[in-house]
């Protein structure tokens, strides 16, 4: 008996050594997150200095709060003590989303009742949308699941791409309905900033919605981890929009399908939202080439990107304060619409 006892004596210590229970997060310990911010780069530091993708959402929800690091993950983590948590997650596809999978599967955070918002810049097609603007997705798109070829080595004039076969449940993503309406609602009132030099650029352009003020838009974003540019791509991806029976193509991103795949594989889509502000255009003016659009001569640059950062936050922060202010209403789901 006493052997018996003095061998589960043993076990237990092994146990206790090999898992210690301060690396054990218990649920009562872990962070509750109620909306996690996703941003995919910061030109310098968070605060202070010229603002990339995430230093408004830091200075505004962060600043008071310690680093929390995740193995795995570009960017340490930041919450506050309101539940809301956010992060740099990288740029491109597998940066983006190897951070978003390793801070998901972290012990550190209970993301059970989570919102997401993937933040960042892109491009616009001038057909579309206008330096300034603002996009919530209702779809995201994946640019690169499929088949490409050269123009002058398929039929004239038809397209040059193919989707290929077995992505299909990856390469496009709708998200819900019911909360890019209610991101809409919250923050249609949000007054835009716009600047001296994005408004004489603008003027470049002939077509009328490149030319109008800074607005809130919704559409289809497209990930690709290329940056493309011209009318010819820029309509490639209106046409795959259209081939995935999606929104018109409103905004070109590299990471937010990618993060869609992670989030669909471990929480789900249903409380994500993809929040864009438009800082170029995907195509040049009618006098300038594709070449020149793409690598700009000092002075030719497109104005607007410190506004539009900023814009991004204005609109995006009407949505994180009111789930956090009305946490009973948003955390077992996006609530209905009154009939008032």
């Amino acid at each position: 008996m006493l052997t018996k006892m003095f061998l589960i004596h043993i076990a237990v210590l092994t146990l206790v050594c090999l898992f210690p229970t301060s690396s054990l997060a218990k649920p009562k310990d872990k962070i509750e997150v109620k909306v996690f911010i996703a941003a995919m780069f910061e030109i310098g530091e968070n605060s202070g200095d010229k603002a990339g993708e995430f230093q408004h959402w830091f200075e505004l929800y962060f600043k008071n709060n310690k680093p929390i690091s995740v193995k795995g993950a570009h960017r340490p983590v930041f919450c506050n003590s309101d539940g809301v948590c956010g992060s740099v997650l990288g740029m491109g596809k597998v940066a983006s989303s190897a951070s978003m999978q390793a801070i998901l599967l972290s012990p550190q955070f209970n993301f059970t009742n989570a919102y997401y918002i993937l933040s960042g810049v892109g491009g616009t097609p001038p057909s579309k949308g206008t330096i300034g603007d603002v996009s919530w997705a209702t779809w995201l798109i994946d640019y690169d699941l499929g088949h490409r070829w050269k123009a002058n080595e398929g039929k004239k004039g038809e397209p040059t791409f193919m989707p290929r076969k077995g992505y299909e449940d990856i390469r496009r993503y709708q998200l819900n309905p019911k909360l890019v309406k209610w991101s809409l609602l919250l923050s249609d009132s949000v007054k835009l900033i716009d600047s001296p030099s994005a408004k004489a650029y603008r003027m470049r352009y002939p077509q009328a919605a490149a030319r109008r003020s800074p607005s809130i838009t919704t559409g289809t974003h497209i990930t690709g981890d290329t940056f493309f540019h011209g009318p010819g791509l820029s309509q490639q991806a209106q046409y795959i929009s259209e081939l995935y029976g999606a929104d018109d193509y409103m905004i070109t991103e590299m990471e937010a399908t990618a993060l869609a795949q992670v989030l669909s594989r471990t929480v789900g889509t249903n409380r994500v939202m993809s929040l864009r502000g438009a800082v170029n255009f995907d195509q040049g003016n009618p006098n300038e080439s594709t070449l020149e659009h793409l690598d700009p001569a000092p002075g030719e640059t497109a104005g607007g990107f410190a506004e539009t950062v900023e814009n991004i936050v204005l609109v995006g922060s009407k949505v994180v304060d009111t789930i956090v202010l009305n946490w009973n209403d948003w955390k077992d789901g996006v609530p209905e619409f009154s009939n008032n």
